[in-house]
């Protein structure tokens, strides 16, 4: 159910141990239970309706926030979702609800010294779209980064088959890294977009070439956008947008 976009493994456990799970007409209750390739999978229409209720959240991540888990005495994103922080703006006709609480992960990570868009979501789908294996959303940033001594106009400064290697040639862990578009925004900022999101994957990248990372700004995840959106305020992701 997973492997064909239906829902999360997670969610794929509660509905068959729920009796939402129909195989050719049969309900599946039992879980691990194997079926051929060409079985018919369906599904109770009260799956649907609570995977319906389901919300992603947007938020502009404020340095000093973890994405996950709270640690080193950090706060995770997740504690800016209440209703003081929700966007004015915000034009998807959502009502807050705690229950928008429950089950909500990251979908990406932001480091801590990171700013820009962080997407938490209760949909496995979309959980999967992002950071699945097989994701090729792509995730735009703006880096303001500083070489050597200095510190102003590095784009007349960096060469440029260090910014071509920033592009394709690099490799981290041993691994290289996939093609990535790599330009300058301005003298001192560039802008990356990338199809995979290694742990401080940008940073390291900067390094191997004698860049420092001064201020890093994540403001794309395919088709959505940070936009006009507030640090340290967040919005429901419409029903309108998809990534």
């Amino acid at each position: 159910m997973s492997e064909l976009g239906l829902c999360s493994r997670r969610e794929a456990d509660e509905w068959i141990e729920k009796g939402w799970v129909l195989v050719d007409g049969v309900v599946i209750d039992t879980l691990g239970t194997k079926i051929r390739p060409d079985q018919n999978i369906e599904i109770a229409q009260a799956a649907h309706a609570a995977q319906m209720q389901q919300v992603t959240i947007l938020i502009h991540k404020p340095v000093g926030y973890v994405s996950g888990q709270a640690e080193d005495g950090y706060q995770p994103a997740v504690t800016l979702v209440n209703p003081s922080n929700h966007w004015a703006d915000d034009q998807s006709g959502i009502r807050f609800s705690p229950t928008h609480l429950r089950t909500l992960a990251p979908a990406g990570r932001l480091d801590i010294d990171s700013t820009g868009l962080l997407v938490l979501t209760q949909d496995g789908r979309v959980a999967k779209q992002l950071i699945g294996g097989h994701s090729d959303v792509d995730k735009e940033y703006l880096v303001r980064v500083k070489f050597g001594e200095h510190e102003l106009d590095i784009e007349s400064h960096f060469p440029p088959e260090s910014l071509a290697l920033l592009r394709h040639g690099l490799a981290l862990d041993d691994v290289p890294l996939k093609t990535a578009q790599v330009s300058w925004q301005n003298g001192e900022q560039l802008r990356f977009v990338l199809r995979e999101g290694k742990k401080r994957q940008i940073r390291r990248m900067c390094e191997l070439v004698g860049l420092e990372v001064v201020g890093l700004k994540r403001i794309r995840m395919g088709h959505v956008t940070l936009g006009a959106l507030p640090p340290g305020q967040w919005r429901y992701l419409g029903a309108d947008e998809s990534f």
